[in-house]
């Protein structure tokens, strides 16, 4: 009998390259690092799958045969993965992987994940059984303001420790780079690309895990500006941001085409410019070039 945190999985889909076959994997298999073969320090006990597509889709599944592979069943629903059957909380801790599948985009093109019917679902078992365990929810809380509010006062109220985010701010890094604690920071930028919604998740992640690290550590965010398209290149040229900090960034950027963001339209047709004030008067740019 295995000491390791029992673990429930609830997961949207389970794809080669999906989120869940990128986490959920490393949780069941462990994790190769140039070091050494880390063992996974959780058991999978439980696991749900909101949609298990054909091998004919490009979403093929491959999370069934992972499950039978490492012998860890699939329940057909939240509950049953929560209490592995019966009537109790069986679990010490839930991973919610609300990402990618086959669902709807509202009219701001944005996926409605369904990430806080689930998370509502877990909260349901929580509340009927009278017991709450951590929760860790892959990227963000939801696509919209009210769902992401109503999650985290529900965590609240349930007393839940809950926590989310991705894997971006820990991965490896080229050229290597990393900021002691508490080191003296003027002012950040940080470049990212594709769409706002998936991947500026992503790129504020990766500046926020350097910003935190600034003298003092985090007090939060005063204000922020955006700015859409051409406009972007002018605030640049009046000093809104700090260009020899953008020219260093692209220049990090392996294989990229020739020339400057500006003038490729094909290519970048709607940059987007994020002006982030924090209390402190700390003050960080984020680039999307999509």
């Amino acid at each position: 009998m295995s000491n390791k945190p029992k673990i429930a999985a609830i997961c949207n889909v389970f794809f080669p390259g999906s989120h869940a076959d990128v986490l959920l994997m490393k949780c069941l298999k462990g994790i190769p690092t140039d070091d050494a073969f880390h063992e996974p320090r959780v058991q999978i006990v439980s696991i749900y799958l909101d949609q298990i597509h054909g091998h004919d889709s490009k979403l093929r599944d491959v999370g069934v045969a992972a499950a039978n592979a490492n012998k860890v069943p699939i329940y057909p629903s939240i509950r049953q993965a929560l209490t592995l059957g019966g009537k109790e909380l069986a679990v010490d801790g839930v991973l919610l992987i609300g990402e990618h599948g086959d669902y709807s985009e509202n009219e701001f093109e944005q996926t409605m994940y369904p990430r806080k019917s689930f998370f509502e679902q877990i909260c349901a078992v929580f509340g009927q059984t009278g017991r709450s365990v951590p929760v860790f929810i892959d990227k963000g809380l939801s696509y919209n303001r009210v769902d992401s509010c109503w999650m985290y006062h529900r965590a609240r109220e349930l007393d839940i420790p809950m926590m989310a985010g991705s894997s971006t701010c820990i991965t490896c890094r080229n050229p290597f780079f990393d900021l002691p604690r508490d080191s003296n920071l003027e002012e950040a930028l940080v470049i990212g690309w594709a769409g706002m919604e998936i991947y500026g998740f992503h790129t504020l992640e990766c500046l926020q895990c350097m910003a935190e690290r600034r003298m003092g550590g985090e007090v939060g965010i005063k204000a922020i500006d955006v700015i859409e398209g051409d406009d972007i290149w002018a605030a640049g040229d009046a000093g809104r941001w700090n260009k020899d900090l953008f020219q260093r960034g692209l220049d990090c950027i392996e294989n990229k085409p020739p020339g400057h963001p500006k003038d490729d339209h094909e290519r970048c047709p709607l940059p987007i410019f994020v002006d982030i004030e924090y209390r402190d008067g700390f003050k960080a740019q984020m680039i999307m070039l999509n």
